[in-house]
């Protein structure tokens, strides 16, 4: 136990430095975000020298077509651990780019969006997604697309906490904010808050229903600083929000672990029953990485089964599910120093699980564990620092 908390702290001292630093433009980072079109092609985002850049690889990731800058000037992007420009695909094969510029003040910064109709070759010209211009945290962001083309995008947002500091009031934590687009990222709704109290560097999980509601995954600063998760749909209009806790693991830490949660739908159409998550959890008697499945209608969640080594520092879950079948994949670190990508997987819908086992060894860094569906298919998807790695996982 003594060992975990030596780590835990290491981690957080390491990241820390990382987060405080990411109002300086590198010249190159690891962090990407990935997407699949209509035509299994391979679509990949990251952030080099200031600019956000997308390319295209047509070949399962073994070649990537020259990339495209999106931002007409440079700027100072951050692109490592939680926080990463993201991508999506339209419903009619448009390509949509969010990201985060890093502002002068420590830890602010702004949403930017951007979107290509011609496949790629080109993108429009960017522009904030936000109403609110203040010079505060808006970070984190999410985004998603449903089967009916409405765009959402969500993100983590410190007006309300610097609106309490100035009122004489104690609080650290953020809120979860949203706006959508109707009509392709032509316009944006004006922004909306979803949730008060969530933790202020944790990323943002979402993932649809088969009706294309979103539903949203971020952890929590409860009552007495517990660090658990929170769910919430993006509600219609009209409608009021439903906040469901979703683990209740009670870990008490005043500060962030910078360990987002993994989102993944359970099944398709009218078999669709709930969410599978995975997250990791710093409880005292049995801190590591979780999975268990959410009812999506009673919001009553299954026992939690927990996986991987912690010893290893098991870290950043990913998640992919395809009607009954599921699979997990996550970060360890040997003595060594080696990066392992270690997986699992279900074909009975989470009930049951296959033992871990490796599925990438990398040499050097290696970025958070991905995984998608490329040609009817599971793969994960790792960057390193030689360069992106697409690993078929399908059992």
């Amino acid at each position: 136990m003594r060992y975990f908390y030596i780590v835990l702290c290491l981690l957080m001292v390491v990241q820390s430095h990382a987060h405080e630093a990411s109002t300086v433009a590198e010249k190159s980072q690891l962090a990407v975000s990935v997407a699949v079109d209509i035509h299994g092609q391979l679509w990949r985002v990251g952030v080099n020298q200031g600019f956000v850049e997308v390319s295209v690889s047509d070949d399962v990731g073994q070649t990537f077509s020259k990339a495209i800058r999106v931002n007409t000037g440079k700027q100072s992007i951050t692109g490592r651990g939680e926080m990463r420009p993201d991508i999506a695909i339209g419903s009619d094969g448009e390509i949509y780019v969010t990201w985060m510029q890093n502002l002068s003040k420590h830890l602010t910064g702004y949403i930017w969006f951007s979107r290509s109709t011609d496949g790629g070759k080109s993108f429009e010209k960017p522009h904030i997604v936000h109403q609110d211009r203040t010079e505060i945290e808006h970070a984190f962001e999410e985004l998603s697309v449903s089967p009916n083309g409405e765009l959402t995008i969500v993100w983590l947002d410190a007006r309300d906490l610097e609106a309490d500091k100035a009122a004489g009031k104690s609080r650290n934590s953020s809120s979860i904010y949203y706006t959508t687009s109707s009509n392709k990222g032509e316009s944006f709704s004006s922004e909306q808050k979803l949730a008060d109290y969530s933790c202020e560097c944790c990323r943002i999980a979402t993932t649809t229903k088969p009706d294309g509601t979103v539903a949203v995954l971020w952890r929590h600063v409860f009552e007495g600083g517990e660090r658990d998760h929170m769910m919430a749909e993006i509600p219609k209009a009209g409608e009021a929000v439903q906040l469901h806790r979703t683990t209740f693991g009670h870990w008490k830490l005043d500060g962030c672990p910078h360990q987002g949660a993994a989102l993944a739908r359970g099944a398709e159409g009218a078999d669709w029953w709930g969410y599978h998550l995975a997250y990791f959890d710093g409880k005292e008697k049995k801190p590591g990485l979780y999975y268990s499945r959410m009812d999506g209608e009673a919001w009553v969640g299954f026992p939690a089964k927990k996986f991987g080594d912690n010893t290893k520092q098991a870290r950043h879950p990913a998640l992919l599910s395809v009607d009954n079948n599921v699979w997990l994949a996550w970060l360890e670190t040997s003595p060594n120093h080696t990066k392992a990508v270690m997986g699992m997987s279900s074909n009975d819908g989470g009930r049951t699980w296959s033992d871990a086992e490796l599925l990438l060894s990398v040499e050097g860094k290696a970025d958070h564990p991905q995984l998608l569906q490329l040609k009817n298919k599971a793969y994960l998807v790792v960057n390193t620092d030689k360069g992106l790695k697409v690993t078929l996982v399908q059992p």
